[in-house]
Formats: structure tokens, C-alpha cells, sequence
């Protein structure tokens, strides 16, 4: 029995000297496979922390559910005890916190089900959650698009032409406005255009007197309500853009790269696209990509004023009752998408970028 643990055990050295000499020879795999057991680590930290965080919040949803069924339903006072405790294990509260903590990972990773949401119950949570984001994607999406490349292409075209008077101007209006709230701009974009100038809805996503569906009708009903969300989304997005892309753009004039550029004779249109943008191209696609990540999340607020059913405007209505499987719903797809959006960035940056080597 010696001689063969004894074999057994030189064989897993072999075996595990051979998985090293593989991944020095392979450095890039070796970079991906800590990263991804970091990303792993991360998300679970993430997804735990979440889960005892909203679970501290005092308040007891079931009994508010309870109070509920009493005023609109015909209520059986004597059945209550056993109502409270079958609601209690559908949703997943009946025990201690490490018992509910255990029964929800298990529910989520193998039953792929986040339970019932009381916003619609029977409706599961992820119904909720499915129906409610294309919206956020659409509206924030796209406005998150359009304010980055209106704003990575207004930044460099401020840092070429510093010092002149239009470039200035600029300048300093997104400095001025950068740190303007969403919200704040929205308020003064509906009293402008939605009650003084009747131009445009002040809130929903669409007219409820169109069928939604694919026509032409609808979808000008969808730009048409969600332009001022959009545009209070986009004009701040493109000044904090702008100033980024800018302070990457004017210490890359003075390179010896730029000057002989210039000396061979290159036009400066082609100076600024091919040479000078590129520099500051990719710390800004790395600075987008993690802002996309935080799309999921929604803008509160400004979804909250127009009354958009996006995410954002399902959150709030899920934690004023309590919904816990909405809530942790909604947070961990935000943890997944703005982890999973820093994962991606980190693999593809060595590969992008040849200057960036995070696994020596």
C-alpha cells in the first residue's frame, strides 16, 4: 500500500509539473485562468454581500403581503398562521438567515429561479426583471452609445484645437455642466419642452392608444417619449466624455511620433485619426466598457420621473414592499454585468494593446 501511494503521489508531482511548465509556456492562458477564478471569486463575494445586506432591512414583507390580501380579499383571520408560513417558504424565509442564505444560492444556481415576486405574484422574479429590461437597455443603451462617441470625437477635436476660441468655450461649458445631475437636467428639459412648448410627453415610454409591436407608428411613439430621458442622459454623458478625452489628447501633441508625422507631410486630419486618437482610443473603450456594465442598474431617477419601466423605476418599486427575490434580482444582474463587463476588458486588453501585459 506504501509503494503505491508512493506512486500515486510521484504521479500528481509529474502531473502537476507538467500543468506549470504548461502555463509559463502559455502566459496569456495562464493570465485568463487566474482572472477568471478571480472574476468567480468576486461575483460570489459580491452576490453574498448583497443578500445579507437587503436581508438586514427591517420590515417583514409577508405580513405587508398579508395586510394586502386583508383589504382586497375575502380573508380567513383562522387560516392565517398557516397562509403566513406557506407564503414564508415560497419565498424563502422561513428559517435563520444562513438557512435562507444557503436555500436562495441553491435556488439561483441550480434551479435557475429567483421564486415569486410579490410586485406580481405569482409572477416569478425573473419575469419581472426580463420584462423591464429591454426597456433600460433601449433608453440607456443607446444613450450611453451616442454619449461616448459624440463625446470621445467633440474631446479630441477640443484637445487638437486648444486654444482657440471655440475649442475653450466648450471646455469650459463641460466643465461647468459635467457634474450636473441627470435628474436636474431632466426637470428643466420636461418644463421647457413637455409644459412650455408642449413639444414632446413628459412621461411613459410610448402612447397607450398604439398597440405595441413592430410598426411604424409605435416605434415613432417610442422615440418620441423617450427623447427627453435620452437627451438628459446624453448631453451630460457627452461633457463628461469630452473633458476625458480631452486631458488624454493634449499631452500627446508634444510626442516626437506627432511632429514627424507632421513633417512628412501627413494631413492633420489623418494626424488626428490615425496617430493622436488612437493613443487615448483605448483607455476610454476600457472607461465604456465598464460604464456599460452599469447600464443594468438603470437611471433611477430620471426613470422615476418619466415614469419609464425600466429596471431602475422596478427597483424602487420593489424595495417600498419589500420584494426581496426583485431586489437581489436586479442588484446581482448589475454585479454580473459590471464584473462580467471588467473580465472581458482585462482578456481582450493584452490582445488589444501589445504595451499591456498583466500576466508577467
Amino acid at each position: 500500500m506504501t509503494a503505491v501511494a508512493e506512486t500515486e503521489r510521484a504521479e500528481s508531482v509529474v502531473e502537476a509539473g507538467r500543468v506549470r511548465l504548461w502555463l509559463a509556456r502559455h502566459p496569456l492562458a495562464n493570465y485568463a485562468i487566474r482572472r477568471f477564478g478571480l472574476y468567480l471569486v468576486e461575483l460570489w463575494g459580491a452576490v453574498t454581500v448583497a443578500f445579507f445586506f437587503f436581508r438586514m432591512i427591517p420590515g417583514d414583507p409577508i405580513q405587508t403581503f398579508i395586510q394586502t390580501l386583508q383589504q382586497n380579499y375575502v380573508y380567513n383571520e383562522a387560516a392565517s398562521a398557516e397562509v403566513i408560513a406557506r407564503y414564508r417558504s415560497e419565498f424563502g424565509l422561513d428559517g435563520n438567515v444562513f438557512s435562507q442564505y444557503l436555500h436562495y444560492m441553491y435556488q439561483v444556481l441550480i434551479g435557475h429561479d429567483l421564486g415569486p415576486s410579490l410586485l406580481n405574484y405569482p409572477t416569478p422574479a425573473q419575469d419581472v426583471i426580463m420584462r423591464a429590461m429591454p426597456w433600460t437597455m433601449g433608453l440607456l443603451g443607446i444613450s450611453a452609445v451616442l454619449a461616448w462617441v459624440i463625446g470621445l470625437l467633440a474631446g479630441a477635436l477640443a484637445g487638437w484645437r486648444r486654444g482657440k476660441v471655440g475649442a475653450d468655450l466648450i471646455t469650459n461649458l463641460s466643465i461647468a455642466l459635467s457634474h450636473v445631475p441627470y435628474y436636474f437636467l431632466a426637470l428643466i428639459l420636461t418644463f421647457v419642452f413637455a409644459y412650455q412648448l408642449n413639444w414632446l410627453p413628459a412621461r411613459s415610454a410610448y402612447d397607450a392608444r398604439i398597440d405595441p409591436g413592430v410598426s411604424l407608428e409605435f416605434i415613432a411613439s417610442l422615440v418620441r417619449y423617450g427623447f427627453l430621458p435620452a437627451l438628459s442622459i446624453v448631453v451630460i454623458g457627452v461633457f463628461a466624455w469630452l473633458l476625458s478625452t480631452r486631458m488624454l489628447m493634449v499631452p500627446v501633441l508634444g510626442e516626437d511620433y506627432l511632429t514627424y508625422a507632421q513633417a512628412k507631410g501627413l494631413r492633420p486630419r489623418r494626424i488626428l485619426t490615425k496617430y493622436a486618437l488612437r493613443n487615448c482610443y483605448l483607455p476610454q473603450v476600457t472607461a465604456f466598457g465598464i460604464s456599460l456594465g452599469f447600464i443594468f442598474n438603470g437611471n433611477v431617477l430620471v426613470e422615476q420621473l418619466f415614469n419609464y419601466p425600466g429596471l431602475g423605476a422596478t427597483l424602487v418599486n420593489a424595495i417600498n414592499i419589500l420584494d426581496f427575490n426583485t431586489i437581489l434580482g436586479v442588484t446581482n444582474l448589475a454585479i454580473f454585468s459590471v464584473l462580467t463587463a471588467n473580465l472581458i476588458l482585462d482578456l481582450l486588453l493584452p490582445l488589444l494593446d501589445p504595451r499591456v501585459k498583466y500576466w508577467r
